[in-house]
């Protein structure tokens, strides 16, 4: 695999601008970064420093003010809303604190939605989730609502709904603060074993310094500004 293929994301000089009313707020200030593909990485930094909007930007939820990102060798810049709707659609996936799930759907069906969305025929659909769901522990389980789950089962099923689609990156937004210390290591210590599985990119927001210990590299970000880029830190495999 060449370099330029193993680039994930490439951010240069990239700024987020938001404007209320007279009040003008630089969220990001000439942030350069490059990530490389099939890591854990992880944004770290104080409330307010910026790690929300650069998560949001590296998963195509904004755009910046300012410029060049290209993820997956696509220039973002040069996509309109459709196109980077679409773009959203087959590449990413989403893993949020609060799980996000359907309370209406059951586990298999949360995971099959954004099959439907795709247009994914309807035996690809069926294998996928039931591979998938078998994959998270959750195939008893499939059937029951997320009222009927436990919060570690919930976030199973939107780990499972994420990789479902096969994208290319993750982002996973403080993915266990609702869950507690042991439940969220063995969330962790699943998406090790998804990534391993299906060579998928995880970019986190954290504060727990338990999952950072699983970290490819993690970017500190502070006043909108990178502060430092620490890839020492790797994964442990170790019990997965």
């Amino acid at each position: 695999m060449s370099s330029n293929n193993n680039k994930l994301a490439v951010l240069h000089d990239v700024t987020k601008v938001y404007q209320t009313g007279v009040v003008k707020v630089e969220a990001l200030q000439g942030i350069n970064l490059t990530l490389e593909r099939e890591k854990f990485s992880f944004i770290v930094g104080p409330s307010g420093s910026g790690k929300t909007t650069l998560l949001n930007i590296l998963g195509c939820i904004d755009v910046p003010s300012s410029g060049r990102f290209t993820l997956l060798n696509q220039e973002i810049g040069g996509l309109n809303d459709n196109q980077l709707a679409d773009f959203r659609n087959h590449h990413i996936g989403y893993i949020f604190q609060n799980f996000n799930l359907m309370a209406v759907l059951s586990a298999y069906e949360n995971v099959e939605y954004p099959l439907i969305l795709k247009n994914i025929a309807k035996k690809e659909r069926h294998q996928r989730v039931s591979e998938i769901l078998d994959s998270v522990g959750l195939s008893k389980r499939q059937h029951h609502r997320p009222a009927e789950l436990s919060g570690g089962e919930q976030q199973r099923v939107a780990i499972a709904r994420a990789l479902a689609k096969r994208p290319d990156l993750i982002l996973a937004d403080e993915p266990t603060a609702n869950l507690d210390s042991k439940t969220g290591a063995e969330i962790i210590d699943l998406m090790l074993l998804m990534q391993d599985h299906y060579k998928t990119s995880f970019i986190f927001s954290t504060h727990d310094m338990e999952v950072m210990q699983h970290a490819n590299e993690i970017i500190t970000i502070k006043d909108g500004k990178i502060e430092s880029v620490n890839t020492t830190i790797m994964k442990q495999k170790e019990g997965v």
